[in-house]
């Protein structure tokens, strides 16, 4: 096993890889995340996702290597007028970083048409959170988290004072905003039965959505986290973001169906892994000094 950092945007460097070796498959993770930041900086997103897409799915189709495992977005289905959200569902982003996505998932759609020979699914990622539960691998954001989930983490073993919740209004049981949020290791296992699907002659460019088909509202995953970890999390309660939902949560049937996969995690089990990371490994990968 070799590990090459290369930005899918330099072409040259990917089609030396390619060269150098054969793949059967390809799962493309590499994406810019954050939905505020997509906001603020669109050609950024519309750049690093968009193209870096583009050539590796040129540099894929020179070399033969024409299967791919997409991470597009539960952000494609917008502001959804009824959940739980299905793959049937009309797409409309809400936002730049929801609409890269949504482009891709349309780019490997008109690719396929137009050579049969491609195999691609997209998988739909809800909200992935927690960590392995050997408390060796978790998430370790730079700079301030744009994901709720680290960000309480970080308040929880004292780097931060407080969590802001953005959004006390939305016509949600507490008023704050619904998720559906998926373990991180439930997600993988989504990717290896997905690839597997890839050996299916019938297979062509399908979606499927990765989640628990249960949706979590900022303040139950607060409640969850201070009861695995003990502590109490300070709120600060602060107006609605630009560019996010209100409820948004995943019908799962099609990927059990088909991908013979479902979700064995809960809330519970997320948080629990997620506090068994952080209490390890409070400043992450680095040290006090050398995190923001």
């Amino acid at each position: 096993m070799s590990y090459a950092q290369i930005d899918l945007r330099d072409k040259p460097a990917l089609e030396q890889l390619f060269a150098s070796t054969k793949f059967n498959a390809v799962i493309h993770f590499a994406g810019l995340k954050a939905v505020g930041e997509s906001v603020e900086k669109p050609f950024m997103y519309y750049n690093n996702n968009i193209i870096g897409t583009i050539t590796l799915l040129e540099v894929m189709a020179a070399h033969g290597c024409k299967r791919l495992v997409f991470s597009s977005s539960a952000t494609v289905y917008g502001w959804p007028n009824e959940v739980p959200c299905t793959e049937e569902f009309p797409l409309s982003a809400a936002n730049p970083y929801g609409r890269t996505k949504l482009f891709i998932e349309e780019i490997c759609r008109d690719i396929y048409r137009s050579d049969s020979e491609w195999k691609i699914i997209l998988l739909r990622y809800f909200n992935p959170v927690g960590a392995h539960p050997s408390g060796y691998i978790g998430e370790d954001p730079r700079g301030i988290p744009n994901n709720l989930m680290p960000f309480v983490q970080q308040v929880a073993v004292g780097r931060r004072p407080s969590l802001n919740v953005f959004g006390t209004d939305y016509s949600t049981k507490d008023g704050t905003g619904v998720r559906n949020y998926i373990h991180v290791v439930d997600l993988a296992d989504g990717h290896i039965a997905a690839l597997n699907k890839l050996s299916n002659p019938s297979i062509g460019c399908e979606v499927y959505n990765l989640g628990t088909g249960k949706g979590t509202s900022v303040l139950e995953m607060v409640a969850a986290l201070e009861k695995a970890s003990g502590k109490k999390i300070p709120l600060v309660m602060a107006g609605r973001r630009p560019g996010d939902s209100e409820i948004v949560y995943a019908s799962t049937e099609k990927a059990e169906r088909e991908l013979n996969w479902r979700a064995s995690y809960g809330i519970e089990e997320m948080c629990r892994d997620q506090w068994n990371w952080a209490s390890k490994n409070p400043y992450g990968y680095g040290s006090p000094d050398s995190t923001a």
